[in-house]
């Protein structure tokens, strides 16, 4: 049987939540900072079975039965103490130890290695109290590190001198190798002496199960040293991407406190965090956050809050992070986002402005989705087709990775939303003048700014698209669009820029094409079944289900299944031009109805060429449509009873003195 060692299991708790595994065979509530459920010892009707993840236990006060997430495991599905180990090990990702002659062996050399650790710890303190550490000690005075930040984080100085750590620690009987296995001294490869890794440094212990000190960080105080911060070696005690700093404390107090996780750059700003009440600090030691790091995050908060400098290293370590998290999210798991003034970082906000400024920051983060569009939407303007593309196609990839299905969906409807709003026409065109002649008298070509403006300019033109498709009632003018997209996504990848820029009046259809655009920025693979098939699974099914049974709508023959793509995708161009007519003609009206008390009769000329436009589209004047479009006789009725207005007006107007 193997050996579990106290620190091998102490890990084990820590990167496994009691909730998470519970949770798989218990219905859990949160209520304040512990867990409620029905016993799974006894049946019961009232909750009396309590989970509390920072103290890494359950208790049942039904029953008395209490314990650890081993114990539950072996209560509860009859594992072994082995079995429930190994099974956990699994969950968190951890090797387990092997049982052998040589894992005893490997078990005492780590107990060695923490052991020299915790005593260098002890040693680096001492000196901050002496002579040598002045140097340190005033250094910490004027970044108002005070004495319970010191004593809380254990800081220290390592002295100047070639081989003081060691020279002690070989005194107090620790081997060279033990201290050159724990990072502590270094030994050169030409085989002269060996000498301390730490000299002239303000020293952080890092910390790790059981509080014990398993590597340090040392702050340079000669300005001319050549790292500023210099972290311990990889060792059989630290593997850096696998440990932040001020973990544990900071989980312990996110618990109580209910708070999340604060993610700083340095040493340092956790310290500031911890004097100014943020007591939830913890720092990924010089790296960008890994995959496990992240994991610790979530298990203690569903959406800790990153904070980085305020300058482009700062920026850049945000969109790393946003990266290295994309593929990782969950639901209800993500990442927020404090960006510092340019050239702060939290240790200066508290210096500067206290607690208050830092909290004012906090409560301003910004989602990891808000930060993702910044970064992609900011890399190059996007003032010609190519780069616009080049936006889609990003985000597409982006999108792409994220292996959680529901987050992928979900960003995909947010993104494609996004893209919605970017590409929306900016103002209607209903009134564009003509094309503009040459003194040649042909007509110049015009550069239009998008696809939707051409196919509307087109529509303008032609007397004929006038006569036709007017039957149709506004949610049938946008079904015929979006049941195109539903039959055909294909048109989606034919026609992106427009149907991105694409406005719908129902808001029941404009949510089913946010769906529709989602889904295909999260699989543009995607073909008509699979799309009615997630379609199904949205709240946007009924309105789905509404234009699929539509009699008016399916008789159109480029709306079938069947029809080709070069058929559908030429058949939605043109219901889109008829769209753009339409619509455009109605927002001219009601634009220019609005203008008519301040703008007079300028404003009742272009009012009377919007009602002549949407005249001749040959709406029927007898009904009022289902979506409750008023009748072309109606509107008739209320510009002439606006004209009369604004002519009594105008004549009622004095002129104005000078």
């Amino acid at each position: 049987m193997p050996r579990f060692t106290p620190e091998f299991l102490d890990e084990l708790r820590a990167r496994v939540r009691v909730s998470d595994v519970v949770g798989r065979s218990v219905k859990l509530q949160k209520r304040g900072n512990a867990f409620w459920g029905l016993s799974p010892f006894k049946k019961e009707k009232t909750p009396s079975f309590t989970v509390d993840d920072n103290r890494q236990s359950y208790h049942c006060f039904s029953t008395g039965q209490h314990g650890d997430i081993i114990r539950f495991l072996m209560e509860t599905k009859g594992l072994s103490f082995p079995e429930a180990v190994e099974q956990l090990a699994a969950d968190a990702g951890m090797e387990l130890p092997r049982s052998s002659p040589e894992a005893a062996q490997e078990a005492e050399r780590r107990k060695g290695l923490i052991e020299a650790c915790e005593a260098a710890a002890g040693y680096f303190q001492s000196m901050l109290r002496r002579a040598p550490g002045r140097q340190a000690a005033d250094y910490l005075e004027r970044r108002r590190v005070g004495e319970a930040q010191i004593e809380k984080f254990r800081i220290g100085f390592a002295p100047a001198e070639r081989t003081a750590l060691r020279d002690y620690l070989v005194n107090k009987g620790y081997t060279e190798q033990t201290l050159i296995d724990a990072g502590l001294i270094i030994r050169p490869d030409d085989g002269g002496a060996a000498y301390d890794r730490f000299r002239n440094r303000v020293m952080f212990p890092i910390l790790g199960a059981r509080d014990a000190v398993i590597a340090f960080g040392g702050r340079a105080l000669d300005a001319d040293a050549r790292a500023k911060y210099l972290n311990s070696p990889e060792t059989k005690l630290f593997h850096k991407g696998d440990v932040l700093y001020n973990h544990a404390a900071a989980r312990e107090a996110a618990a109580k406190e209910g708070k999340p996780l604060i993610v700083c750059e340095g040493y340092m700003d956790v310290i500031a965090l911890w004097g100014a009440g943020f007591k939830t600090g913890v720092a990924p030691l010089g790296t960008a956050l890994t995959e496990n790091q992240l994991a610790l995050l979530w298990r203690q908060s569903d959406e800790p809050l990153l904070c980085f400098d305020g300058d482009s290293a700062g920026l850049s370590a945000a969109y790393r992070s946003v990266d290295r998290a994309l593929p990782l999210l969950k639901p209800g798991k993500s990442l927020t986002f404090a960006l510092l003034p340019e050239g702060r970082d939290p240790d200066d906000i508290i210096r500067i402005d206290g607690a208050a400024g830092f909290a004012r920051i906090a409560d301003e983060a910004h989602a990891l989705a808000d930060i993702l569009w910044r970064r992609e939407s900011e890399l190059s303007p996007l003032d010609t087709p190519e780069r616009r593309a080049a936006l889609r196609a990003r985000l597409r990839d982006l999108i792409k990775g994220i292996a959680d299905k529901d987050v992928r969906q979900a960003y995909g409807v947010e993104f494609a939303n996004r893209l919605r709003d970017y590409f929306a026409p900016v103002q209607t065109r209903a009134a564009a003048g003509p094309i503009p002649r040459s003194s040649a008298g042909f007509a110049r070509r015009r550069r239009f700014e998008s696809e939707s403006e051409r196919l509307f300019h087109e529509a303008r033109l032609s007397p004929g698209l006038k006569q036709k498709q007017t039957e149709l009632s506004p949610f049938r003018r946008g079904g015929t669009l979006v049941l195109g997209l539903v039959n055909h996504p294909g048109v989606i990848s034919l026609q992106e820029e427009a149907v991105l820029s694409l406005q719908i009046e129902n808001p029941d259809l404009d949510e089913l094409l946010s769906h529709i655009l989602g889904a295909h920025l999260a699989d543009p693979a995607l073909d008509s079944e699979g799309l009615k098939a997630h379609l199904h699974q949205t709240p946007a099914a009924r309105t789905l289900q509404r234009i699929l049974t539509d009699e008016t709508l399916i008789i159109q023959r480029f709306l079938r299944p069947g029809a080709e793509l070069d058929d559908a995708s030429w058949g939605w161009k043109d219901a889109l031009r008829h769209h753009l007519l339409a619509t455009s003609a109605t927002r001219e009206v009601a634009v220019s109805a609005s203008q008519m008390s301040s703008d007079g009769e300028e404003s009742w000329k272009a009012a009377v060429v919007a009602r002549e436009e949407l005249l001749n589209s040959g709406a029927d004047r007898n009904r009022r449509d289902e979506e409750g479009e008023a009748k072309s006789a109606d509107v008739e009725k209320s510009l002439e009873s606006m004209r009369a207005s604004v002519s009594q007006k105008h004549r009622v107007r004095k002129p104005f003195k000078d």
